[in-house]
């Protein structure tokens, strides 16, 4: 335990507070058993110890963070530790890479019905099933999920400036105001396209030149190891998987003929339609259902489309197409808070309710004059008017 103690005093010690990110203020600290799902590199290690730092510093010796990747566990158990750390008056445990122990939602019960002066985060893979989970944790668990940088965080990173954060009402019915007292203050064009090729993910300043490096490494791990160990994919078809990704990066955007896909790839349709469904769920896809309700991993999706821009200028490079960039940067932005589905009338249908048509600077309502709550979203503009909204606003939605 010592070699894990003093592990932890190392990271806290290199862990910035400068940046701190909103979801520091949405997670109820309070509960006693709190999961922070998300996908790899969008700062969930970080956010633990930030808070540690920030609001445990006079706790530190009843404080433990630690990671199920450690090398420690190979030959300890997780549960020994904790008894250990409960007897010498432990009172918050912060658990990373829970999905890396073995039936880590059991232990997890186990330690919450044993332990209850504990309280313990625990942070893991997309992938991590609460409610279906064999011990069921979702009468114990608060969960949130992460994603990364909005264009609105991003923009606090490089300017300094923290910008209000809109709601889906406020954009539709106020959006020239927003963009007017936006535009007061930074040029959004100055940072937009930036943004897009590798703004995403928070550790995109720490080594620029390496990002996309990084990003193609964060990438493999996700299909290497954790698709294997949490979805049972077989490493012999990581290989199609990867080329399944750049085909649905340089389309425009991909909509799936799962017939014709699972010859070209030598995938039977099932196994390609399960694939598709755990690429989504771990956070390198997002899939557009006919209706966003109980979907499963065999229904079909009518439209894929990667889970961020950044991605698609790492897999498709110059082939990078602008409209799938458009449609996958709104999707990605909205659906954090919104049910977004697909409708053939236009791009987008959100909450049911509100329908959107993505383009250029020219794009018209002519597609959707007939449609009650219908708005254009428009690259390449500064301002608004009447339904017509910049489509870099949305980026301020979280």
């Amino acid at each position: 335990m010592e070699a894990l103690v003093g592990h932890f005093y190392n990271k806290l010690g290199a862990t910035s507070t400068d940046f701190v990110r909103d979801t520091m203020h949405k997670v109820n600290w309070e509960a006693r058993l709190i999961g922070i799902k998300g996908a790899r590199g969008i700062g969930k290690t970080t956010l633990l110890l930030q808070y540690i730092k920030l609001h445990l510093a006079d706790q530190l010796a009843q404080t433990l963070y630690i990671s199920l990747d450690a090398i420690w566990f190979n030959s300890n158990s997780l549960m020994d530790l904790v008894d250990d750390f409960s007897r010498k008056g432990g009172k918050h445990l912060f658990i990373d890479e829970v999905h890396k122990l073995q039936n880590w939602s059991q232990v997890l019960k186990n330690i919450y019905d044993a332990y209850p002066e504990l309280k313990v985060v625990f942070t893991g893979s997309s992938l991590l099933e609460i409610l279906n989970a064999r011990a069921d944790l979702s009468r114990r668990a608060v969960v949130y999920e992460m994603q990364g940088f909005s264009f609105r965080e991003y923009l606090r990173m490089e300017t300094g400036i923290n910008f209000e954060i809109l709601s889906l009402e406020q954009i539709l019915s106020n959006h020239v105001h927003e963009a007017q007292k936006i535009n007061q203050q930074i040029k959004p064009f100055q940072y937009f396209e930036t943004y897009l090729k590798q703004g995403y993910y928070p550790y995109y300043q720490e080594q620029p030149d390496l990002y996309e490096i990084r990003l193609g490494e964060v990438i493999n791990m996700i299909l290497e190891i954790e698709l294997p160990q949490l979805r049972g994919v077989e490493l012999a078809y990581v290989t199609k998987v990867k080329q399944l990704l750049v085909i649905i990066a340089e389309s425009v955007p991909f909509m799936p003929n799962v017939s014709k896909l699972s010859e070209k790839i030598n995938i039977n349709r099932a196994t390609l339609l399960s694939y598709l469904h755990y690429l989504s769920e771990i956070g390198l896809t997002r899939n557009l259902y006919k209706d966003a309700f109980g979907i499963s991993r065999l229904q079909k999706p009518v439209k894929v489309y990667l889970d961020n821009t950044n991605l698609i200028h790492l897999l498709a490079k110059q082939n990078a197409n602008i409209g799938n960039k458009r449609e996958t940067f709104f999707i990605n932005q909205i659906s954090y808070q919104h049910r977004v589905s697909y409708t053939a009338a236009t791009d987008f249908k959100v909450d049911d309710t509100y329908f959107f048509e993505i383009g250029g600077k020219h794009k018209t309502r002519k597609q959707i004059a007939a449609l009650e709550n219908s708005y254009v979203v428009a690259d390449d503009i500064e301002f608004g008017f009447q339904n017509k909204i910049p489509l870099w606003l949305f980026g301020f939605m979280y």
